[in-house]
């Protein structure tokens, strides 16, 4: 199978509304919405470093959008169409198919039409443009934090991360527990109604990708205040909450793969129910850097740092 036979049977569909021509041209041809503003991401997943060879494809294609979407949750943002640059070592024609089953499953739920993209022959690397769009200044934007905003998280938090230890040996869970963590790990859901719904709400936000203390970090740099961080108050799983102190402590700072949202918000402020949890978690204040305390107020000295690409 050639490069263009593989596109067209994995990748190719009918334009969708909002598209005038997709996938099959040199470029993509979309209508944008009179006055809104595009809100575009890139992410790149390489075996390997972002997924172990042994990852369902179909979990993988899924994933492969969802942490690009996670992006344009973050921001409040509407998703409109996404390219994928696929590099593939051969042609596997049911690895594909099943990648692409996860791909468009995710991409239907979300109304995120694929609309162009490449594929080459390499070590397998999968690389997403998301395209979204947002109201004139309702963009969530991680420089709008005030000090005495209270900050919350969607969700749960550290499963990816203990699903990782997991397969790295220094964790043993049973077959259920770990089941669960894999598919925290595995499928994460970007919290995309939660950030449309939090547009003119929340002063702040950011996706958890690479742990809360450096995703929240960014939050603090950019608004340039500081915060208070109650460690116990990170919403975990019954299975991480069985784990020793400080498992759990790694897991919910230093872990990522969460993908829900970090937002700020003023104290009162009324917040929208998605059906997804919102939990708060500290306080933003004056004084620059981040504390982290425990539920009694105490400093924790963790010794922990949130995942980078060239130091991790």
């Amino acid at each position: 199978m050639g490069e263009f036979d593989l596109i067209r049977r994995y990748f190719q569909r009918p334009a969708t509304a909002g598209v005038d021509v997709g996938v099959g041209d040199d470029c993509a041809v979309l209508v944008p919405t009179p006055g809104a503003r595009w809100l575009v991401s890139s992410d790149m997943l390489v075996e390997g470093r972002h997924f172990l060879s042994t990852v369902d494809p179909a979990r993988l294609g899924h994933k492969a959008l969802a942490v690009n979407l996670s992006d344009l949750a973050a921001c409040g943002a509407t998703p409109r169409g996404f390219t994928l640059a696929l590099a593939l070592p051969r042609v596997d024609e049911a690895w594909l198919a099943s990648f692409a089953r996860g791909l468009w499953a995710l991409a239907d739920a979300s109304a995120c039409p694929l609309i162009g993209g490449d594929t080459t022959q390499g070590p397998l690397n999968i690389c997403i443009t998301v395209f979204g769009e947002a109201p004139p200044g309702q963009a969530l934007l991680r420089s709008g934090a005030r000090v005495g905003d209270e900050i919350w998280v969607s969700g749960r938090l550290g499963d990816a991360r203990l699903a990782l230890e997991v397969f790295r040996g220094t964790v043993a869970l049973d077959g259920a527990a770990f089941d669960g963590a894999r598919v925290a790990m595995e499928c994460p859901m970007p919290r995309l109604a939660l950030g449309q719904a939090l547009r003119g709400i929340a002063t702040a936000a950011v996706d958890v990708s690479d742990g809360v203390l450096g995703d929240l970090g960014h939050i603090l740099e950019a608004s340039r205040v500081g915060a208070r961080l109650d460690v116990d108050a990170l919403p975990r799983s019954a299975v991480l909450a069985a784990q020793p102190a400080v498992v759990q402590r790694e897991c919910l700072l230093a872990g990522g793969d969460d993908y829900e949202i970090i937002f700020t918000a003023p104290v009162g402020a009324r917040l929208p129910d998605t059906g997804v949890a919102l939990t708060r978690i500290g306080v933003i204040e004056a004084h620059p850097g981040l504390r982290v305390v425990d539920a009694h107020g105490a400093a924790v000295d963790h010794g922990l740092r949130s995942f980078d690409h060239f130091k991790s």
